[in-house]
């Protein structure tokens, strides 16, 4: 294991680049394949850390898989688990932790099936209270075996079909955890969000899978989904992983700063991804995209324009703008990004803190950064937090006149564990 990597100043990013597959479809993916009961054939599947746990939770629920090159054949059991593990580890997987808790109470068929699902430090830190207070009215079986509202958590069978109310402000993969779980009911359902709803293209992303994998919901009104019960998860036969759009955010960025042209493959203009909207973002910024059906082009001057924008519906992207606003010609300001704090380090936090480890001023509100642009450059090494996110987005520094060292690069394998290879190969001095 690699304890740290120096990047060397770098002054050009330029060539192709073809991204893994996305770690939120991918998660997906695996879980309504597993809720078929005819085999599903995935390609592009991403392979990392966060994938690797929702696998071998589904393995342990008697989920089989086969595997070639280019695509994973699940052979999965409509939700009817054959003797499930009495517990699961997910390590740090929120989008494995949390619709597992909502499929399981959908799914275990008795008090004997009770399953553990248990994570690392920092899960056992992420807050899963909103959507146990979603589900626990509705008879779902849920023994918290740490601190309240937090895993780890034993779920056992009693989740009955009604009317589902949950807080949508912290974290957007409670919803989806209950589009996914809800349709799985005896019963008709209805669910409705309140407050003020978290990166609302993930919910756009799963109602579209969904669709997919032949589940229908339809929402009735604003924030309230009438869910019809009984429903069974469809195999589309084949089903292809998108290039995951939150890591297509870091080679914009780097085509910003190192000129580009850095085509960018697997995302494109019909992507379902709520991320690509990052394109828009890194235009405002003083980057030119040209887009094809599954793919796009970004070039860039090197020159970087500060910006001021509400990145509530894209807040895992919106770290890519941190780095980026130390080389901009005015302050940027980050808005509306509370959810920072509970991924998987308190990322507003962290992200403040190694900003001003390289010199950087920086305002660190409750849900806002707002970052000054560093004139005189001097290379640290940058603290990651075993947070894959830390690592890419200061990957950037390496533009600066004193390039950067990036402690745990490691950590990448959640998500990209190719990242910083695939970087020294398109940047370059």
């Amino acid at each position: 294991m690699v304890n740290s990597i120096h990047l060397e100043p770098r002054q050009h990013c330029r060539g192709t680049v073809t991204l893994p597959g996305s770690k939120s479809i991918a998660n997906r993916a695996l879980l309504m394949a597993a809720l078929c009961q005819t085999p599903v054939i995935l390609h592009n599947l991403l392979v990392s850390d966060d994938t690797s746990r929702m696998r071998e939770a589904l393995n342990a629920l008697g989920v089989s898989f086969e595997d070639d090159k280019l695509t994973t054949r699940v052979h999965g059991l409509g939700g009817h688990w054959n003797k499930p593990a009495s517990e699961l580890y997910l390590g740090n997987a929120g989008t494995a932790m949390r619709p597992l808790i909502a499929v399981l109470a959908a799914t275990l068929k008795s008090e004997h099936q009770a399953v553990v699902l248990k994570g690392d430090a920092r899960m056992h830190e992420r807050p899963v209270k909103h959507l146990i207070d979603a589900i626990q009215p509705r008879g779902a079986g849920v023994n918290y075996l740490g601190e309240t509202g937090f895993p780890p958590l034993e779920m056992t069978s009693g989740l009955k079909p009604g009317h589902f109310e949950i807080d949508g402000s912290v974290s957007s993969q409670f919803i989806s955890a209950l589009l996914m779980a809800l349709p799985l009911l005896p019963g008709d359902s209805t669910l409705t969000l309140k407050g003020n709803v978290v990166s609302r293209p993930y919910i756009e992303l799963t109602l579209q899978m969904l669709s997919d994998f032949g589940i229908s919901i339809k929402e009735d009104a604003p924030q309230c989904y009438a869910i019809t019960g009984g429903q069974c998860y469809q195999s589309p036969g084949e089903y292809w992983v998108e290039g995951d759009a939150s890591a297509a955010s870091y080679w914009m960025a780097a085509a910003l700063l190192g000129k580009g042209p850095v085509e960018i493959i697997g995302v494109g203009k019909n992507s379902i991804q709520g991320d690509k909207r990052f394109a828009e973002v890194i235009e405002a910024m003083g980057a030119s995209v040209s887009y094809r059906k599954n793919s796009m082009t970004v070039s860039g001057t090197g020159s970087v324009q500060g910006i001021d924008q509400d990145f509530n519906d894209i807040p895992d992207a919106a770290m890519t703008v941190a780095p980026l606003a130390l080389f901009a010609n005015k302050p940027t300001t980050i808005r509306n990004v509370a959810n920072w704090r509970v991924k998987e380090t308190d990322r507003l936090h962290a992200m403040a803190t190694e900003l001003r480890k390289l010199g950087a001023t920086v305002d660190e509100g409750e849900d806002f950064l707002r970052i000054e642009p560093l004139k005189h450059w001097r290379h640290i090494a940058i603290d990651t937090y075993d947070d894959h996110r830390m690592a890419m987005c200061f990957s950037l520094v390496a533009f600066s006149s004193a390039g950067v060292t990036i402690n745990d690069p490691g950590c990448c394998a959640k998500t990209y564990p190719d990242y910083f290879s695939e970087f020294s190969r398109l940047c370059h001095s």
